[in-house]
């Protein structure tokens, strides 16, 4: 199937799931300032969502709150963003969470339950989400882009966070497979693994012999900023990348090395 394609280079109408800081809200920023306009989704973190919608470049974005974790209620965020925004050309699947839960240290209930949460919002939300924005992309005709942040701790293990790296494989995995189904369509599909960044979530970490130990896993001697993964997400985002459909970008400074 051969499609005439007019995805434009800005002024697209883009999704970030989970923006309200760290990662999303920089991804957002980027978006903005490319002249795009964004819906800013959140779960529970209201203000700061606010905060990031308030800082973006331009008019047009867009506040979309909404549970993610649940089929319907991602549902209502693709239609709300899609209604403010006037349709989806490029979704971000960032929302996630990445709870400590080290076999064994952690009770069977509590495993249990971690794995069936790290499932619904890091997995089952991105495959839902990913159907919502990528059947309005097929019925707009004109492309689109859906780029999903997965992780290095696909590849390498997460010892302490198991469902973590579990679900950000199989968010790999997913990405590949909608990126085959979807090109007759102009929709590119791809994933970035990016390796230890520093947000507000992991700032203490950084401090102390802990904070050395981290950026010693590069040889650049430091971690990356959130503004550095975005970058690389506004571009695989790009009419430009279509070729990069189906890649796994690999962000981390050369702290690991796949084969």
């Amino acid at each position: 199937m051969s499609l005439p394609l007019s995805l434009p280079a800005t002024g697209r109408r883009v999704l970030v799931s989970g923006a309200s800081r760290g990662l999303g809200r920089a991804v957002a920023r980027a978006f903005a300032a490319n002249g795009d306009r964004v819906a800013v989704h959140f779960g529970s973190r209201r203000e700061e969502a606010e905060r990031t919608l308030d800082s973006l470049d331009g008019t047009g974005h867009a506040l979309v709150g909404g549970d993610l974790a649940d089929a319907a209620g991602a549902e209502h965020v693709a239609g709300r963003a899609a209604d403010a925004l006037g349709g989806i050309d490029v979704l971000v699947n960032n929302a996630a969470v990445n709870l400590r839960h080290p076999l064994p240290e952690t009770s069977y209930e509590d495993w249990a339950a971690l794995w069936q949460q790290h499932v619904a919002v890091n997995l089952l939300a991105t495959a839902n989400l990913s159907h919502l924005a990528g059947r309005r992309m097929i019925d707009q005709g004109s492309g689109g882009r859906i780029v999903n942040i997965g992780s290095r701790g696909a590849f390498r293990g997460e010892p302490d966070h198991p469902a973590y790296g579990a679900t950000k494989a199989a968010v790999h995995a997913l990405g590949q497979s909608l990126a085959v189904s979807l090109a007759p369509y102009g929709i590119g599909v791809a994933s970035v693994a990016p390796g230890f960044f520093e947000t507000e979530r992991v700032a203490d970490r950084l401090s102390g012999a802990e904070g050395e130990a981290i950026r010693a896993q590069s040889p650049f001697g430091r971690v990356a900023d959130a503004d550095e993964v975005a970058a690389a997400v506004l571009w695989l985002a790009s009419p430009a990348a279509e070729w990069s459909s189906g890649a796994v970008l690999d962000l981390n400074g050369a702290s690991y090395l796949r084969t």
